[in-house]
């Protein structure tokens, strides 16, 4: 199969990330130069998130707050065959163009790669561990799996439903529809902030709850209430 030449759009859906965006776009410089897209999706900052981000990103651009809202609004401006949504606390391994282009080359329709999460102690390696093998076994992929998928596909299934939280396993159902996920052994770092704040088996739990619920059926909205007790200020 000869190879099909690559470019990528990376959709980053923020919300009050001034303390991190100026890591997390310089980042993602080394794409721009040769020729791939970056848009920020702003969910309504009032920080200085807009500000810093602008100069490091190809598009800017507002639209109503929610990942599911703000991932959609970016793809539709987005250019690349390959859609790539990024956590701003997210970093891609060094050899991920060539992972895409692999990708790219393959029958698969979507993919996601690896995670770790950034904190040093042994249980984080552990967790990570799992949500890897749980996502391999069951071909369902998280956000912070820096999913990607062909642009067109992501058309014709609709993009993500704007759910309040769960959007990325509803995605990933529809997309198993189409092909079992390309999965990249290379992995993206997550920040395990979130984890360390709220504590990390008490995040575990929680998120493994809610999950469980959502394949029973729970409205989404009633979830979302759970894991974000407070109003947010971030898109995480």
């Amino acid at each position: 199969m000869g190879t099909v030449p690559l470019h990528v759009s990376f959709v980053l859906p923020v919300l009050n990330e001034a303390e991190g965006i100026v890591v997390a776009l310089n980042d993602l410089q080394g794409w721009r130069d040769q020729g791939h897209e970056v848009i920020v999706v702003d969910g309504g900052s009032s920080d200085a998130t807009r500000d810093l981000a602008e100069p490091l990103c190809d598009q800017l651009v507002s639209s109503p707050r929610g990942r599911a809202n703000q991932m959609n609004a970016g793809a539709a401006l987005a250019g690349g065959e390959v859609l790539v949504f990024l956590h701003a606390d997210s970093r891609l391994p060094l050899d991920a163009l060539h992972q895409l282009q692999q990708f790219v080359d393959s029958p698969e329709a979507w993919g996601r790669f690896d995670v770790r999460l950034s904190g040093e102690r042994l249980v984080f390696r552990v967790i990570g561990w799992f949500m890897n093998q749980r996502s391999r076994v069951t071909g369902i992929a998280t956000g912070d799996q820096a999913m990607f998928v062909r642009r067109v596909i992501f058309q014709e299934v609709g993009g993500f439903e704007s759910l309040p939280l769960m959007e990325d396993i509803a995605l990933s159902r529809r997309l198993l529809a189409l092909s079992r996920p390309y999965c990249v052994r290379s992995r993206v770092t997550t920040d395990s902030r979130r984890w360390e704040q709220k504590g990390v088996f008490r995040t575990m739990l929680l998120m493994w709850q809610l999950r469980w619920r959502y394949w029973r059926g729970e409205d989404p909205l009633k979830l979302a209430e759970v894991y974000y007790p407070d109003a947010n200020t971030r898109a995480d």
